[in-house]
């Protein structure tokens, strides 16, 4: 289950779907800098470790997350979304994970 949420934007998906029910759209339009495939792949992620329940109506996909099923996870994930340096880390992780990998720098001399 841990290794689940180490991934910040599964725990921001699980963060938003703390207020209610949302769609797969509507969580995909909260996290603008993510395309709708990787949110769909961080809920079928979320879905398959029995942390939301999912359910059609129409054609559209929508998600409610399951608290009780965080164990003694539940806590600590509630206090650290509830603080303000949480967000400053998430926003941290988010941007660097945006970024990708960063380029090695020439060492003195020219060489690698």
């Amino acid at each position: 289950m841990a290794a689940v949420l180490v991934a910040p934007r599964r725990r921001e998906i699980l963060r938003l779907l703390r207020a209610g029910e949302r769609s797969a759209g509507a969580i995909h339009r909260a996290l603008p800098d993510v395309t709708f495939g990787a949110v769909s792949q961080h809920l079928r992620v979320l879905a398959d470790a029995g942390l939301v329940a999912v359910r059609a109506e129409g054609r559209e996909r929508i998600y409610r997350g399951l608290p009780e099923r965080l164990g003694t996870l539940r806590p600590w994930l509630e206090s650290v979304w509830d603080d303000a340096l949480y967000r400053l880390k998430l926003a941290a992780e988010l941007e660097a994970g945006r970024r990708g990998p960063r380029a090695r720098t020439r060492r003195k001399g020219g060489r690698r």
